[in-house]
């Protein structure tokens, strides 16, 4: 604050839990906030409360008053997406911004301990682009700027985080968990660390019963359209339950009605409304309201064009829009009359945009908008200080808001437990992964095993085994690439939300997830092995089988790396698809059967390299046709071959390369599944 040209600094006085603010108004007090009323003594005292300290038990602090200053928002395009740029600011990764659209114009506001502040306007009023804003989450293409305070204090990312929840509109879940297991997991990479085991799960058992759960414990979530579960009510209510388990002070919901019917969102605010009555402070989006959920709002928001139009009580905003000489009529739902006052009408676009300002402009002015203006300029204040460096470090949670931490509750060790065995449940309880895979496994291999049935080592033989042999080998890709090819697509919107919000880390979730699945991938080649392989008459000696087995098994894995790489590097599961086969092609043409390996063209060669069909052809057919010394002649005027060496030589196959062949599939293996991951964490920041 300045007086002439002197800067005064505002006097505050602590007293019991609240602070009194008093800031000099005197006439050439240029900062002061328009239309602040002002006493006899041309100051204007403010009673805020007292900044709480956190405590260490399950959540993060008793109260929490949050406020936000000055919060803009602009819809951008980078400098290299447009022409004719005109540099604007510059972001935090140092580009130059295009300046498109204002989303947010100066929005000031708080939310306190024990009230549900309710964010209501029309569509594009910019309900959700400040929720975003307040929660540090804008989008991309979307830059936003200004203060937030908790409990006075400028907060971060870091520090808004571990002191709130948020509750999105969508509601992702594994389908295949029970509402209790999905909370145990909730429980064990999201509390903290030093938390006893027993103590997690008495919590639970209370979220449960707080939130009405108690019924659908034991239900799976399930799965829309694939495998029934929970009610709609019930999942929004889950939804509820994930983000307070942790007892936090803070909480953002977005549209939580959203989807669901009359009865179903009453039941939904009324948890809001109940979590707030706990001394929390519940800040939501909300579209239109019905009369009901307006009338359990203790705060209303109301947007229009990106300004705030009012904040305070519905009691206050019904004699507010009645002294504008808009009063809402009798027997009228008041959310459905502000919204419409303030919505834009096709056709009338200017009558609109005037009574926005008008609307705007005169809550400005009002008692309630100056007192809040007051108390957004205490929060700048407190920014100022810090900015300058000598910020008032009295109170004991400054230093711990300032103090970027490990956004990960759990260990390393804790969430990989914990996902691995979240990862194993909805394997095992995968109806499409183990009971419709074994049984297509078993139904091929007696296919195979039926067509190619009793071979003998004769000419005809020869070239039926080495059709057998590469159909193992296509089977084994194929199958198990299309298995896995959805595994990270459709769950990629389940990791990236639990990722970001700091509750297992992406090395964590991809080892787990491959390593839950490994059992299967080990047992299918086993079964497909063992029904074909002496159906089709192969070699018969008993460690050639299980030189085979072995192969196949690598063949397999291989495969699922290749299939989980296309998984992590495409958008959906629809793309994926359809990028599979065309990849896959190529390296099988490679693999010898199509083309002889020695008649590769050098140009092409790099594609060979790369190709496990290659190298599990070569090893399975070094297997069949090693120690094999002699092949009968069914057919007179052929040259058959001789011997199993004469086959391998035929197809420019070693038996010198069957070490390299295995190794070189493990390099694959191991290849393939690091580019996986890579693709996954490069997935990960692009969408952060």
């Amino acid at each position: 604050m300045t007086a002439g040209n002197e800067e005064q600094e505002p006097l505050i006085q602590t007293s019991g839990d609240h602070q009194r603010v008093t800031y000099n108004t005197s006439p050439t007090n240029s900062n002061s906030p328009e239309g602040t009323p002002r006493n006899s003594g041309g100051e204007i005292t403010l009673s805020i409360p007292t900044p709480n300290k956190t405590y260490g038990a399950i959540g993060g602090a008793e109260k929490v008053t949050y406020t936000w200053a000055d919060i803009n928002a602009f819809a951008t395009e980078s400098r290299s997406r447009s022409r004719g740029w005109c540099p604007m600011w510059r972001g935090s990764n140092n580009r130059m911004y295009q300046q498109r659209k204002q989303l947010l114009k100066n929005v000031n506001g708080a939310a306190y301990p024990g009230e549900l502040l309710a964010i209501m306007g029309s569509s594009g009023a910019g309900k959700t682009t400040l929720l975003n804003s307040l929660t540090f989450r804008t989008p991309g293409g979307v830059v936003a700027s200004g203060t937030r305070a908790l409990n006075g204090q400028p907060a971060n990312p870091d520090a808004l985080a571990a002191l709130s929840a948020y509750v999105q509109q969508q509601d992702l879940f594994i389908g295949t968990l029970t509402v209790r297991e999905h909370l145990v997991f909730q429980a064990l990479v999201r509390m903290d660390r030093h938390i006893p085991y027993a103590q997690r799960m008495r919590r639970v058992q209370e979220v449960i019963s707080e939130l009405a759960l108690t019924k659908c414990q034991n239900t799976v979530i399930g799965i829309p359209g694939r495998l029934k579960g929970i009610s709609g009510g019930e999942m929004k209510r889950l939804s509820f339950a994930s983000e307070v388990l942790t007892d936090p002070p803070l909480m953002f919901c977005d549209e939580p009605t959203s989807g669901l019917d009359s009865f179903m969102a009453q039941n939904v605010i009324q948890v809001l409304k109940g979590l707030a009555q706990k001394g929390k402070t519940v800040v939501c989006t909300i579209h239109q309201p019905s009369s009901e959920l307006y009338a359990m709002f203790d705060k209303l928001l109301i947007m229009a064009d990106g300004r705030v139009a009012f904040l305070g009580s519905p009691d206050q905003a019904t004699e507010f829009f009645k002294e504008l000489g808009a009063a809402c009529p009798p027997n009228y739902n008041p959310a459905d009359h502000f919204i419409q006052l303030l919505a834009g009408t096709p056709g009338r676009e200017e009558v609109t945009k005037h009574t926005i300002d008008t609307v705007c402009t005169a809550f400005a002015k009002s008692e309630i908008g100056c007192r809040i203006a007051a108390e957004a300029e205490n929060a700048l204040m407190y920014q100022r200080k810090i900015t300058s460096g000598w910020a008032d470090a009295a109170w004991t949670g400054t230093t711990a808001m300032r103090t970027r931490r490990s956004p990960y509750k759990a260990s390393w060790c804790a969430q990989f437990r914990a996902v691995l065995w979240r990862s194993w449940l909805s394997v095992t309880k995968e109806p499409m992964l183990i009971k419709v895979r074994f049984l297509q496994t078993i139904m091929v291999s007696i296919l195979i095993g039926v067509i190619y049935f009793g071979q003998n080592l004769d000419q005809d033989g020869v070239m039926n085994i080495n059709g057998a042999i590469f159909m193992f080998l296509t089977n084994m890709t194929f199958q198990n690439i299309f298995a896995v090819i959805n595994v990270f697509c459709s769950e990629l919107p389940i990791f990236i939300r639990e990722h970001h919000s700091g509750m297992y880390r992406a090395d964590v979730y991809f080892l787990s997830k491959t390593l839950a699945e490994a059992p299967v991938f080990a047992t299918i080649p086993l079964v497909f092995t063992t029904i074909a392989y002496y159906m089709i008459g192969l070699n018969p000696a008993p460690e050639r089988f299980f030189i085979a087995s072995g192969l196949a098994a690598l063949i397999t894995n291989v495969a699922t790396s290749f299939g989980y790489l296309i998984s992590c590097a495409s958008s959906s599961v629809s793309m994926a698809a359809s990028v599979g086969p065309p990849i896959i092609i190529p390296f099988m043409l490679f693999g010898g059967f199509f083309l002889n390996s020695g008649s590769v063209p050098p140009y092409l060669s790099w594609i060979s390299y790369l190709s496990w069909f290659r190298y599990g052809n070569e090893a399975l057919l070094v297997n069949q046709w090693t120690g094999v010394e002699q092949i009968a002649c069914t057919r007179e005027n052929f040259t058959c071959p001789a011997s199993g060496q004469v086959v391998l030589d035929t197809l420019s196959f070693s038996e010198k390369d069957f070490t390299m062949d295995v190794v070189n599939m493990i390099l694959l293996f191991i290849g393939f599944r690091l580019l996986a991951y890579i693709a996954l964490v490069l997935r990960t920041r692009r969408a952060k």
